[in-house]
């Protein structure tokens, strides 16, 4: 089985997020999936296999988990697939857990084409300034609780703990702020899934997104991950849907045994 290492959300490598990505000619068991995912031990691995020649079913699975969405291991699936194995078409589909999502070489950009989740406002409450060490000016709740912090340096200098930020709501706990440079920056926590802090998140953009765009009246946004690795996402918000364009570097290509020796 041939696995790839793909940083993205960066134009070179040891920054963005880390995604590996096994392309299979039939699937594993999900127990095999989740072995190698554990294994590989970053926040999600990818695996793919080819239905037609610009279509691919794909799935995704943190260390923890099988996950419904991600954005950076399917930008990741997109950038080998269009680079290394249909490199005549400059668009591929992938069928998955949150529908059919597309991946379209543009420029030098990769650009997916993913549900924007709606959300509702919940109250800042006392748990959640525990689990942060700051209060929050704001909160909402999709799929992931996002946190509203009042400074770009409040998202950048935050330091939470995870215990208590793994007891709030949501599936994944991220904290944000409008940006100097940016439109807007964000951390993303995962406690729940087994990763403490995720590099860069294209899913929970589908969220962060929908809000700036509401509290600063634009559709296209410049987004930041302020992780230690960093990562930028150029965003726009189209109806029901939003576009998240970014770039991707591979660190390495490798061979996965078939059998484990004992």
């Amino acid at each position: 089985m041939k696995q790839f290492i793909v940083d993205a959300f960066t134009d070179h490598v040891f920054a963005g997020n880390q995604a590996a990505v096994c392309i299979l000619d039939d699937w594993q068991s999900e127990e095999m999936m989740l072995n190698i995912a554990r294994e590989n031990n970053f926040s999600e691995t990818a695996f793919a296999v080819k239905e037609e020649t610009d279509t691919y079913r794909l799935r995704w699975f943190t260390p923890e988990t099988e996950i419904n969405l991600c954005g950076h291991a399917t930008l990741a699936a997109g950038y080998i697939i269009l680079e290394h194995y249909n490199i005549n078409i400059s668009a591929v589909t992938f069928k998955t857990l949150s529908g059919d999502l597309t991946v379209k070489y543009t420029g030098d950009l990769y650009e997916m084409d993913f549900p924007a989740y709606s959300f509702k406002r919940v109250e800042v409450t006392d748990a959640m300034e525990e689990a942060l060490g700051v209060r929050p000016i704001d909160a909402v709740l999709s799929r992931d609780l996002l946190m509203i912090l009042d400074s770009e340096e409040a998202v950048k200098n935050l330091k939470p703990n995870l215990d208590k930020l793994g007891q709030l709501d949501g599936l994944i706990q991220a904290v944000t702020a409008k940006g100097s440079d940016y439109d807007c920056v964000s951390r993303v926590f995962a406690p729940k899934l087994g990763i403490v802090e995720d590099p860069v998140t294209g899913s929970t953009h589908c969220l962060i997104v929908p809000y700036w765009a509401e509290k600063l009246n634009k559709s296209k946004l410049k987004a930041f991950q302020a992780s230690k690795r960093t990562g930028v996402l150029y965003c726009d918000l189209i109806g029901d849907r939003i576009k998240i364009s970014g770039k991707a570097a591979l660190y390495s290509i490798s061979e996965i045994l078939p059998k484990t020796n004992k």
